[in-house]
């Protein structure tokens, strides 16, 4: 029997209640930091701001949410998980409520900054308490729900941004999409709260601190999600080149964008799905395998097979991070999961920040053809980084 045990009757019960709430929060959370790209415009002529103010707003916002990651797993392995995430989801309300009634480009970076911070919980708390909850057998399952619940909150927040800002203005689309993230997250505290939820301290002996709380295997887990997170990230940054360059006009690259963060969030859930069943070396093979096949095709192939081949492209490239979530479980410690994924999920910000400007060099220097080339062989060195240690990658029965 692994860490994450089979539950009883009951325990799946709770299990699902958990992965509700979960799921709620992520979807809640992303859409939060999803819905800023509509809005962009709306600030930018308001406040009159340039483009290079507008980017620098964006990226200190995303950037103040992933920095702290694994300090905010040990905050919560400390005060309880599932209260941290809900402050964190509320204070990154909050700071959008704040951004709403800022009269300056200081005052509107100050509040992305602050409300940014709040961001760091979500993933790996989100993904701890998940682990956790459910039963192992269906622990790949659950984390693909996860997921896939955050990519439909990518794509309610901007939409929902969209037409509020285009009938009411960009300070109430941010205000009223804050106020809504702040009072669901109190609701659900509360709710905790009275249920007796929340309370637990995770307490940890000297001994146990002393321990290496990550079991061996853990880094070839990290460089795997390194790798296929610098994958996405490079990937999706010069695709959209590509699609000009095969002669697809603006709004033609914009719906087939669409069709691949479509396809992602399907890869997200369905990958998880396949890893309960088959564990995740093979799922991690075959969606690595055919993303690096997709994107020589794409880059090679005619302008037909365009279209059907980013549906598969969004689904493996996105369906990987599934398989690979799950498998930070295998190999930490339940009394270290926030850690461990605080650890994994910071080491995956770091490769999806810097992958695309290596590969812009690269394709400065060597061309687009080089570049394809190169991210299809750094997809297809996760299945050597993960082969060592396919025996933790088993599924648990």
């Amino acid at each position: 029997m692994s860490e994450a045990e089979a539950a009883t009757p009951g325990d799946h019960a709770t299990g699902r209640s958990v992965l509700m709430i979960t799921s709620g929060i992520h979807l809640t959370n992303d859409a939060c930091f999803a819905l800023l790209y509509p809005l962009l415009p709306f600030i930018s002529d308001d406040l009159g701001l340039s483009y290079a103010q507008i980017g620098l707003m964006k990226a200190v916002f995303s950037g103040a949410s992933s920095v702290l990651q694994i300090p905010a797993g040990a905050v919560g392995s400390r005060y309880g998980e599932m209260l941290v995430l809900l402050v964190g989801n509320a204070w990154v309300g909050l700071g959008l409520v704040l951004m709403a009634l800022t009269g300056s480009f200081l005052a509107l970076l100050l509040a992305a900054a602050l409300g940014g911070i709040g961001g760091n919980a979500q993933h790996p708390l989100g993904s701890s308490i998940v682990s956790q909850a459910v039963p192992a057998r269906q622990m790949a399952t659950a984390l693909g729900t996860l997921n896939f619940s955050g990519d439909v909150g990518k794509l309610i927040g901007p939409f929902v941004a969209g037409i509020v800002a285009t009938q009411f203005g960009w300070r109430i689309a941010l205000g009223s999409v804050g106020a809504f993230t702040v009072l669901f997250s109190l609701a659900l505290l509360l709710r905790g709260r009275s249920n007796g939820q929340h309370r637990e301290r995770r307490i940890v002996s000297d001994e146990a601190k002393q321990r290496l709380p990550f079991r061996p295997g853990f880094q070839n887990v990290v460089l795997a999600g390194a790798l296929d997170t610098a994958t996405r990230g490079a990937s999706l940054t010069f695709l959209s080149f590509v699609l000009v360059n095969k002669g697809f006009s603006a709004a033609a690259v914009s719906a087939l964008f669409a069709v691949i963060f479509a396809g992602g969030a399907a890869g997200k859930f369905l990958c998880g799905w396949m890893t309960d069943r088959w564990g995740a070396l093979p799922v991690i093979v075959l969606t690595e395998s055919v993303t690096a096949a997709a994107l020589i095709v794409i880059y090679l192939g005619p302008v037909w097979s365009t279209i059907p081949l980013v549906a598969v492209l969004g689904f493996m490239l996105n369906g990987t991070s599934s398989a690979l979530n799950v498998s930070v479980a295998q190999f930490v410690p339940s009394t270290e999961r926030a850690r461990g994924y605080g650890v994994y999920f910071t080491a995956a910000l770091v490769s999806s920040a810097i992958s695309p400007l290596a590969f812009g060099v690269l394709g400065d220097a060597a061309g687009l053809g080089v570049v394809f080339a190169g991210i299809a062989l750094m997809t297809v060195a996760v299945i050597p980084a993960v082969f060592p240690v396919r025996n933790g990658l088993d599924p648990v029965l």
